[in-house]
């Protein structure tokens, strides 16, 4: 099972035990390995970068509304699930949002790149079946899910039936909770309960399951109000929205509830979470909340883009009109306590129509891996998120990307920095790196005993200075890479950097 580590910046000159790392990829998300940081080298936290509109919901079953998006790679084919949904705002203040029902829709692709909606003949709107929809609104057996609220993954658990190989925690319309739903083909869906599976929280949002297959168990992570408010419609300033999380054996009950808790980060109100394992590194758990920020009326709010129609908002309600959200990043060892990097991951961006607004910027659940659009270049993260929220009679999916395992990394500018880790022991060959250089900067690596001395053949003076920038980079020193007279030793890894970024390491 996955261990219950708590996550702390080092203090102590040496740590206790080792840690073992095996051959697994180890990113510098957290302070789990580092020992120290010397010189100018600190951790830095990255930030997506974007791309053109994946795709628009603009269908008469979609609209503004539309968001929650799940995104996930399936053997050859990439899948999406959102809520589809519009939302009318007009003068003098009039908020419209039941121009149809919510439903869940289905998109997919061949590259995670350009996406298409399928006529799926499932389910019918004003009279067609021609349309995307794949969980409709009304009854569903002796349940009522709201369609507007999904998270949709396909269960790795070897010991999922055939007839739930994809699963979904969708809120349910009434009674309160979450539903639990299976599906054969993740298109046609049934419940597996006949009540809610979790019912202790607020659910107005994108509430999330998955099988984790470190721990062996699922995990789910939901709404929730601090303060001992989970009503919506009676919450107070002094409650913020926050993350409770549970694990289950079987999907349908769910034990150990818990409150998030959080390495170095203040009370702030998150929307979503989006935790999941990390595909190149699963022992790691990565979130990317959403911040949100009620700012007020001033003259910066006024200067942001559709201010006519962000004062009709905020006349229905004035948090519709005033409120701004991020995307944030965070991650965790045990599912409960998260380095949440303070910092915005996803930022509002450059000012134009369809953002800074209440819905901007929700990342969708979860970085896919996509093919590099520039040539020869080696494949990449894609991230999802929403733009146009609220306004017209479309919201609209951005494509970002960034490096594999590129959100945050160890970095020290010219005048150079060191990076020291705790005792590790590993299995493997060689010591690999995902680092990026200036073409004047560069890294070495030294490998030492548990007490910090350095192993001859494996010292700084012995190491190439590596330059460059890649994805997996072999360690070399004088002798060569072989470190496997090290393997199952407790060793202490040394890193000097100058004009460099250190994301990733591993044993192979």
């Amino acid at each position: 099972m996955r261990p219950l580590l708590f996550l702390f910046a080092a203090t102590s000159t040496f740590a206790a035990d080792p840690i073992a790392i095996g051959s697994r990829r180890e990113l510098f998300v957290d302070d789990f390995l580092i020992e120290k940081l010397t010189g100018k080298a600190e951790q830095r936290l990255h930030h997506p970068q974007p791309q053109q509109i994946a795709i628009m919901h603009d269908l008469p079953w979609e609209g503004s509304g539309s968001g929650y998006h799940s995104v996930f790679k399936d053997g050859d084919k990439y899948r999406m699930y959102y809520k589809s949904w519009q939302l009318t705002v007009t003068a003098p203040g009039k908020v419209n949002t039941g121009e149809h029902p919510l439903f869940t829709c289905y998109a997919e692709s061949d590259d995670g790149i350009h996406w298409r909606k399928p006529e799926l003949g499932l389910h019918e709107f004003k009279g067609s079946k021609a349309n995307n929809i794949v969980i409709p609104h009304g009854k569903m057996g002796k349940v009522n899910p709201d369609g507007g609220h999904p998270a949709v993954f396909k269960d790795e658990n070897p010991a999922a039936p055939p007839e739930a190989r994809y699963k979904a925690i969708v809120r349910s319309n009434s009674p309160k909770g979450l539903l639990a739903l299976q599906s054969p083909d993740g298109l046609r869906w049934s419940p597996m309960a006949d009540v809610p599976v979790i019912t202790d929280g607020a659910f107005d949002s994108q509430n999330l399951a998955f099988w984790d297959a470190q721990a062996g168990l699922y995990r789910a992570y939901w709404r929730y109000f601090t303060e001992g408010t989970t009503d919506e419609k009676n919450w107070k300033p002094s409650g913020l929205r926050a993350i409770r999380t549970a694990t289950s054996k079987d999907f349908i009950h769910w034990e150990n509830q818990q409150d998030l808790r959080y390495v170095d980060s203040p009370g702030e109100a998150l929307y979503t979470n989006q935790v999941k394992p990390y595909a190149r590194a699963p022992h790691l758990l990565l979130g990317f909340p959403t911040r949100y920020i009620e700012r007020g009326w001033s003259e910066s709010m006024r200067a942001l883009p559709e201010r006519e129609h962000r004062e009709w908002r905020s006349k229905a309600s004035d948090r519709y009109g005033m409120v701004v959200t991020e995307g944030l990043f965070m991650a965790s060892r045990d599912g409960v306590t998260f380095k949440r990097w303070n910092e915005a991951f996803l930022p509002p961006g450059i000012e134009r129509p369809g953002t800074w607004n209440y819905g901007h910027q929700y990342i969708a659940w979860h970085p896919v891996e996509t093919q590099s659009s520039i040539e020869g270049a080696p494949n990449e993260l894609s991230l999802y998120a929403t733009e146009s929220y609220w306004t017209g009679k479309s919201s609209e999916l951005r494509r970002y990307t960034l490096r594999l395992d590129g959100f945050v990394s160890i970095h020290a500018p010219m005048s150079g920095g060191e990076l020291f880790t705790k005792p590790i022991i590993f299995t493997g060959k060689a010591l690999t790196m995902n680092f990026a250089t200036s073409a004047a900067g560069g890294v070495k690596a030294e490998i030492q005993d548990a007490k910090g001395k350095p192993i001859p053949g494996f010292t700084l003076s012995d190491c190439e200075e590596h330059f460059g920038d890649a994805l997996e980079r072999t360690v070399v020193w004088k002798g060569g890479a072989d470190v496997s007279s090290l393997a199952g030793k407790a060793v202490r890894l040394c890193f000097t950097l100058k004009g460099a970024d250190l994301y990733a390491i591993r044993f192979k």
